[in-house]
């Protein structure tokens, strides 16, 4: 039996017939009183299956709960206007209907037709998630009694990306090229992120005080956790005497002059792979190199490893255990 007292009185938590039954809340003023209702509520489930004052409709509509989910989670997360932004025309595109009666069909259909309009299946994925973290927050807070009615949808299957990454002489024909540019100190962002595997705006947002020790720190990065990495010592004196002209901020905003430096040395990137080449490439040169998947997932950040799997097969040695260890190589029966 969970009960317990709170400052709003005794709350009563518990799945009547098991772990698989369903959940029931409640608060009451009294202890004695929260547990003549959880074993009021199991009696008579054994006796008529039916729950005991079961609450009216939910008829608030997904746009309703949305407002609710962003009050009490949403806006704690990073990220969190643009995400809410997202599921907002979710909801609109979908007609705003009542939450609790959303079928899967409706967001079938309506996954469909943002296929159907050129949007990737990864965009479309994210928008899925956003909404099941909806209902399922929303569920754990004990804001709607309903299971989540996508909880049967599966994501849409996604093709893996392909990931370009920079040969050494291109390497030296686009750091020579920004070197000329109209903001030379882009060169020295995308140093930063070929030696050390980072984001364009987690380079660009260097300061002084994360430059020590030949190690460079990134902060507020995607992950949420920050990152020390070492960097070579040429590095290390031009960033520190950049620092030294701009402490506080050590780049201004050169991610434009990037995207057309790049496109006038004929460069050609997959779509969406523009700053986010030099990241790849570091992590390409790495493994190319024989450097260690693990060390690689701890430096770029990676939470998850599959992540940093994708360049496993770029390795030296990458399933020659398949020449070594095939049947044709053993003496066995």
């Amino acid at each position: 039996m969970s009960i317990k007292q709170t400052k709003d009185g005794w709350k009563v938590d518990f799945r009547a017939g098991g772990a698989n039954g369903k959940r029931y809340r409640k608060t009451c003023k009294t202890k004695a009183e929260a547990e003549r209702y959880q074993k009021f509520v199991e009696a008579q489930l054994v006796a008529t299956g039916k729950p005991w004052q079961p609450r009216p409709a939910d008829r608030r509509t997904l746009s309703e709960i949305i407002a609710i989910w962003y009050q009490h989670l949403g806006q704690h997360l990073r990220y969190n206007e643009p995400r809410l932004r997202k599921i907002q025309r979710v909801a609109e595109a979908m007609g705003d209907p009542i939450a609790s009666e959303l079928k899967p069909s409706q967001f079938s259909q309506y996954r469909s037709q943002r296929i159907a309009s050129g949007t990737a299946p990864s965009t479309v994925n994210r928008e899925f998630h956003y909404l099941i973290s909806v209902y399922n927050g929303l569920n754990d807070l004990g804001e709607i009694d309903y299971e989540n009615p996508l909880k049967k949808v599966t994501a849409l299957k996604q093709k893996d990306t392909e990931m370009h990454y920079l040969t050494r002489s291109q390497i030296d024909d686009l750091l020579a090229a920004l070197r000329d540019s109209y903001k030379p100190e882009t060169e020295l962002v995308a140093r930063v992120c070929l030696s050390t595997g980072a984001r364009w705006g987690e380079a660009e947002g260097l300061t002084a005080s994360r430059i020590i020790n030949n190690k460079v720190t990134f902060t507020d990065t995607k992950g949420g956790k920050n990152r020390t990495i070492p960097i070579d010592r040429d590095l290390y004196k031009l960033l520190r005497a950049r620092a030294k002209e701009r402490p506080y901020e050590l780049f201004d905003n050169c991610r434009v002059c990037f995207r057309k430096t790049i496109a006038e040395t004929g460069i050609e990137l997959p779509r969406g792979q523009n700053t986010h080449v030099l990241r790849h490439t570091f992590a390409s040169h790495f493994i190319i190199n024989g450097g260690n998947i693990l060390a690689l997932q701890r430096i770029l950040g990676h939470s998850d490893i599959s992540m940093t799997m994708r360049y496993a097969h770029l390795a030296p040695d990458h399933l020659q255990d398949a020449v070594k260890f095939n049947p044709f190589k053993s003496d066995g029966h």
